[in-house]
């Protein structure tokens, strides 16, 4: 299978990143999903006419100069003024109480003297009613919501307004990842096995897909038997909607990334891409799920997950994948080298000045993936970029 080309490996990821099925929920149980339906108002907002001050409503025509009129009620938030208001009479209401029929302004208190059950309105007034209109901000039955939209804090708000206690959303894409290598060890075990080293990509690409909408079903270390392997890879298939594999991507006498999926009939999409760092990243597809194989070394992963992984979590889980890979303008905070043969992504984070690249770009790297918080493409055959001129970047 040949080498493909950046552009045309993710159009092919994304083409595959279909929608995985939708599932009622509770609305705390939805932040950050994605709507599957849209939400419809249950009722209008508001559902009568309420005062945006605290004041007295009154009838705009009997607000003449030096105004005296008796305060009859109140009116609260949930609990208004039910009894009628004659002529030459108000109410005292408060900010997010229903007006009471037949009045049509209000006037906030600041601007009034009250003296008794007398309220005087004796200063000059501007035109400003500080009454919201019933069904002003939404109708029953009124889209407030539309299908493939993520439910963000502000969206949250919209759909609980709609006095909806569930709302259908695009489920959740289950991942397994299979970190492979005789040479791992759990975080703080290394140190008690010579020739270990900790198994720190499994945690990034892990914290990767749940920041992407994933459900981190399992997460497994396992040693270069294929036996033991294929097994893994079987269960995996079996428990999840995609697969991550993690190592093993070369063609080394141990490298079984793809051959642990042979016996589920793996069928690849491609399998290594023209990039830098990430050249040994693959796609398939096995018993009906996905498999994506990332390099091993730490800082390979992290940059494949994210420019791979995070767009086909993306279309699983319902939203557009091409939103995971929106890249924007930034100038450089320093000189960046022409590029070579392959399309390279540097490593970066925000400065003041721009984007400025970490010192250190090995693949192994893990101590300057602290800083990194975006990633610089160039393209193949890209002339030296000096300092102030722009790059195309993504949020890591």
């Amino acid at each position: 299978m040949s080498l493909k080309s950046f552009d045309d490996a993710v159009a092919l990821a994304c083409e595959l990143a279909s929608p995985l099925g939708s599932e009622s929920v509770a609305l705390h149980e939805a932040p950050g999903r994605v709507l599957a339906m849209p939400v419809l108002a249950s009722r209008d907002a508001p559902t009568a006419p309420v005062s945006t001050m605290d004041g007295y409503a009154l009838r705009e025509a009997e607000l003449s100069a030096n105004a005296r009129l008796r305060v009859v009620g109140e009116s609260f938030p949930g609990r208004g003024f039910d009894g009628p208001v004659g002529s030459g009479e108000c109410v005292r209401i408060f900010t997010g109480g229903p007006v009471p029929g037949g009045l049509d302004r209000v006037v906030m208190q600041e601007v009034v003297r009250r003296d008794g059950d007398i309220a005087a309105f004796e200063q000059p007034l501007g035109p400003e009613r500080y009454v919201r209109a019933a069904g002003s901000d939404f109708r029953a039955g009124e889209a407030l919501l539309a299908p493939g939209q993520r439910l963000t804090p502000a969206a949250l708000v919209a759909a609980a307004a709609a006095d909806l206690g569930r709302v259908e959303v695009y489920r959740c894409p289950r991942v397994s990842i299979l970190a492979t290598g005789d040479e791992l060890a759990a975080p703080g075990e290394a140190s008690a096995r010579p020739g270990a080293i900790p198994d720190s990509a499994s945690f990034g690409v892990a914290a990767l897909a749940e920041a992407w909408g994933a459900r981190v079903t399992a997460r497994h270390r396992l040693i270069d038997d294929r036996a033991i392997l294929e097994e893994a890879a079987a269960t995996a298939l079996r428990d999840s909607d995609l697969v991550v594999v993690i190592g093993g991507a070369s063609v080394g006498e141990k490298d079984f990334a793809k051959a642990m999926f042979e016996p589920s009939g793996l069928e690849l999409v491609f399998s290594k891409v023209a990039i830098k760092p990430g050249k040994p990243v693959w796609l398939g597809r096995a018993q009906g799920r996905l498999v994506l194989g990332l390099p091993g070394n730490p800082g390979s992963a992290l940059v494949t997950a994210r420019l791979f992984l995070a767009p086909l979590l993306a279309g699983l889980g319902g939203r557009d994948p091409h939103e995971a890979l929106a890249w924007s303008p930034m100038p450089m905070a320093e000189a960046l080298a022409a590029t070579g043969d392959r399309e390279t992504f540097h490593r970066a984070r925000v400065t003041p000045g721009g984007a400025r690249p970490v010192e250190n770009q090995d693949s192994g790297a893990q101590k300057a993936l602290a800083t990194t918080d975006l990633l610089v493409r160039r393209l193949p055959g890209a002339p030296a970029l000096a300092p102030g001129e722009a790059a195309s970047v993504l949020a890591l």
